[in-house]
């Protein structure tokens, strides 16, 4: 038996994820997520591994490995760390068994992975640090806008005319959603030409990537945008690709962490094999 923690630190989130694997089958035991606003994540990493093992009633000793991924490599008591685009892709599978695409989409930037059936990356594509299409950009339209993160989604699909947003510069297409509201353009057709300006950069990711059949799973502190899926499953039918599914989760926010996990695990396995036979 092996219990493993997963830490993933983003620019706007921290995740964490307790599991416990044995004998090939993984039961997830805690998880937390916390929003940074502007505290100190090292310190909120630490605080929802406590809280995860507190509620699972274990302690310390009890843990095996504790993984990070993201911006984790400076988590003092971790033991060791893993690509985010690994973590994200061993998360999904975990998440949707049938998922062989992975879109994550966290508070900078964007990326499309293709996975196969174990989450190994077979290919990815990531959009600048410059683009529109990320979660900050979004919720700082939001708050200029006057509009709850939670209201985006169902605002952005009452939507009747969208304006749709040219920039791909994050500067210059707020200066765009600016020059909307000077010309009394609704909130939600706003919010949904966003939408599908961010969700044509997905498309086009996915495309580059490779996949172009089988289920997609949204991942990251935009998965549950209700809107912005609407937008990209609109924007594969303009496309014309027919053989590609996009789902969310409910614990899509959490993928990271829970690939940082399993690796953990994993990795636990692999070198407990090693001391063994070292022993032998």
């Amino acid at each position: 038996m092996t219990i493993s923690v997963g830490i993933d630190i983003g620019s706007g989130v921290v995740k964490t994820a307790l599991f416990r694997t044995e004998g090939g089958k993984c039961e997830w035991l805690a998880k937390r997520v916390e929003r940074i606003r502007r505290r100190d994540n090292m310190q909120l990493a630490k605080a929802g591994y406590d809280e995860v093992l507190e509620e699972a009633g274990l302690k310390p000793a009890d843990v095996d490995y504790v993984a990070t991924t993201g911006e984790g490599e400076n988590v003092k008591f971790a033991t060791g760390h893993f690509y985010s685009m690994t973590t994200h892709a061993r998360g999904a599978i975990f998440l949707n068994p049938e998922a062989r695409g992975v879109v994550d989409i966290g508070a900078l930037n964007g990326r499309a992975i293709f996975v196969d059936e174990r989450g190994k990356v077979l290919a990815y594509k990531m959009t600048s640090q410059c683009a529109s299409g990320s979660g900050q950009f979004l919720e700082n339209i939001a708050r200029y806008l006057g509009v709850a993160v939670e209201e985006i989604g169902p605002l952005s699909k009452s939507a009747q005319t969208p304006e749709k947003i040219s920039s791909i510069c994050a500067v210059l297409a707020e200066t765009d959603v600016i020059n909307m509201v000077s010309r009394a353009i609704p909130t939600p057709d706003i919010l949904k030409g966003i939408h599908i300006s961010m969700a044509s950069r997905l498309v086009k990711l996915l495309k580059v990537t490779g996949i172009m059949k089988g289920t997609v799973l949204l991942t990251g502190g935009l998965a549950l945008d209700v809107g912005l899926l609407l937008a990209v499953q609109e924007e594969l039918v303009n496309e014309k690709i027919e053989n590609l599914v996009v789902v969310n989760h409910p614990d899509s926010i959490c993928a990271g962490a829970i690939g940082a996990a399993l690796w953990g695990a994993f990795r636990h396995g692999k070198l407990r094999e090693l001391q063994q036979r070292a022993a032998a």
